[in-house]
């Protein structure tokens, strides 16, 4: 699987590094591409402690079938994703399944959203001086794909998932991959820790 983060600058989208510290009120969206067939949800836990299905829904586009080889815009609607909240990291889990997940598959999906505002024990985003006066762009390598841990939100607690250490991610300068030593045989979750300031 492979994640690439794009920031809006004027009417234009532009590939940003996965670390990229972003302003508030800036608007990002997601690509997207898998070597299999499945199911893409993805969900944001906010620097203000709330908890958000970002896709699939309405404004967001309900079709989260992926099919393999085959590039996806998140979201797939026109809309786009703006920075809010107080300064830190916001985390968005992904999830990919090879089966669609719904409240007739044993009631994984959607799963009911956390109740808790307890906002993330975070750090506030640092720029890396050296990428700094190299890019003059604010990167901090502690944002971007993560594996995930077991502090998961209580809904995700419940979908039986692949080992996080199973996984393996590779950073590259404008995307980063996710991929497993075996093939998917349930759910895979994993998250991109969105640095903003």
């Amino acid at each position: 699987m492979e994640i690439t983060l794009e920031k809006q600058e004027g009417d234009l989208w532009k590939v940003v590094d996965p670390g990229f510290v972003f302003e508030p009120n800036d608007h990002v969206r997601f690509r997207f591409r898998a070597n299999f067939d499945g199911f893409l949800y993805v969900m944001d836990y906010g620097t203000s402690g709330s908890y958000s299905l970002l896709f699939p829904r309405d404004e967001t586009g309900r079709e989260n079938k992926i099919a393999a080889g085959t590039e996806y815009r998140i979201p797939i609607t026109q809309a786009s994703f703006r920075i809010a909240g107080p300064p830190g990291f916001d985390v968005v889990y992904w999830m990919v399944t090879p089966v669609a997940l719904s409240n007739g598959n044993e009631g994984f999906f959607p799963p009911p959203m956390p109740k808790s505002k307890q906002p993330p024990k975070t750090l506030l985003p640092r720029c890396d001086d050296a990428i700094f006066r190299a890019r003059g762009e604010c990167i901090d390598s502690s944002a971007g794909l993560r594996g995930t841990s077991d502090d998961l939100p209580e809904n995700l607690k419940q979908v039986p998932r692949m080992n996080s250490r199973e996984l393996v991610i590779m950073r590259r300068e404008e995307s980063s991959t996710i991929s497993s030593p075996v093939p998917l045989a349930g759910p895979v979750i994993y998250q991109f820790r969105l640095a903003h300031k």
